[in-house]
């Protein structure tokens, strides 16, 4: 990845129980200085969500693991419907000034979740949040109604999960009887119930990558890049696949491409991490 160019690496504290974290952190500490990379964890799946005293004591365990004094950015995993938004945001202000994180981040939530949390931040003068990891893919776009306006809005960059919606965008043949599309039953969950009406839109992906001679990986990225996405968070267990990944900033999709995948979209339920 390094390589590659690829600079930013996103993890969380409940990642395969922290070993993610510190697999991460070991990895970075042996093959480039600090100051070259991104790193990005997340906090909530643990004991008091996004209270105060959790995020105080899980920043620690976070920086403990990956071996370093500082996260670049700390994203809160989700929206927690038990704390208040004023008590969360203090404290994610408080690790800014205290020099353990450079930055924070949002991710999985109504947009008018991620509104309110942004507007108390600016009334109280605290840091404001610069990223947002939401699900967001040319076979889920229901986001674009309302999230995305609000990020627009607040300046907010967008790191959208499952920007080949668990590989289905990524082979024409996802459908059939493959180990993930037997094992894989969060994906099942969020895709399974229109893979009719999405599979019109895989399609569509496969005839641009004909077109333009790039494989059906690049031509879903670079759809994500034309709508202004920063940074797409992918997983890559193999290294050809981190070149195919990084391939799609070569391939410039014109208005007419854009306008091809997107007309066969059927609006779908809000699924995902809400």
């Amino acid at each position: 990845a390094l390589d590659l160019g690829i600079n930013f690496f996103d993890t969380a504290n409940s990642y395969s129980a922290g070993t993610s974290e510190e697999y991460l952190g070991r990895a970075l500490k042996k093959h480039v200085p600090r100051d070259k990379v991104i790193i990005a964890t997340k906090v909530f799946f643990n004991e008091g969500r996004l209270s105060r005293q959790a995020i105080m004591r899980e920043i620690d365990g976070s920086l403990k693991r990956l071996g370093t004094d500082y996260v670049d950015l700390y994203i809160i995993h989700r929206f927690d419907y038990e704390t208040p938004i004023e008590e969360t945001m203090e404290a994610l202000h408080d690790l800014i000034k205290a020099g353990k994180v450079r930055a924070i981040g949002a991710s999985a939530m109504y947009g008018y979740q991620f509104h309110n949390m942004q507007l108390a931040a600016e009334k109280n003068g605290w840091t404001k949040f610069v990223s947002m990891q939401n699900h967001y893919n040319l076979i889920y776009r229901e986001d674009e109604r309302e999230l995305i306006p609000v990020c627009r809005q607040f300046d907010v960059a967008l790191t959208p999960y499952s920007p080949l919606a668990a590989g289905r965008l990524c082979r024409i043949d996802w459908h059939t009887n493959t180990m993930r599309s037997k094992t894989d039953k969060v994906a099942a969950a969020k895709y399974d119930s229109t893979k009719d009406a999405d599979y019109d839109v895989v399609l569509r992906v496969y005839e641009l990558s004909k077109k333009y001679g790039v494989t059906m990986t690049q031509i879903a990225l670079a759809w994500l890049f034309a709508k202004g996405v920063t940074a797409p968070v992918i997983g890559a267990t193999k290294k050809k696949y981190l070149n195919d990944a990084v391939g799609a900033f070569n391939v410039k999709l014109t208005d007419e491409d854009i306008a091809h995948l997107e007309e066969a979209y059927v609006p779908h339920k809000v699924v995902g991490a809400i």
